[in-house]
């Protein structure tokens, strides 16, 4: 079976990018035991948008699925009763299954 990889995009205005990075350092952590995953990295757009990629990586969808609609679910609602109104404007879920997966040769 290949890995899942879950893309959160979020629309995030100039102003807001640095208070959005704070809020993902702050939780760092609440992800990392969860069944299933992989990996995790928050990618800053270099030029040119106004987009964030929140990039995860799964053993399965159902793995992610499971996060998603439990803990993940929960710490996004615990997030938005703790800090106020998100920093993203919009955001939008794209969905991968890698089919190719190509590391350093050592």
């Amino acid at each position: 079976m290949s890995d899942y990889v879950a893309i959160n995009v979020l629309t995030v205005p100039a102003e807001m990018g640095a208070h959005l990075e704070e809020r993902f350092s702050a939780r760092a952590g609440m992800v990392e035991k969860s069944e299933g995953f992989r990996g995790f990295q928050l990618l800053r757009p270099a030029e040119g948008t106004d987009k964030y990629f929140v990039f995860t990586r799964w053993e399965s969808k159902a793995a992610f699925e499971k996060w998603r609609d439990g803990m993940g679910a929960a710490a996004h609602d615990a997030e938005r009763q703790q800090n106020g109104p998100m920093a993203a404007s919009g955001s939008e879920l794209w969905a991968f299954d890698v089919v190719l997966d190509v590391a350093p040769s050592s």
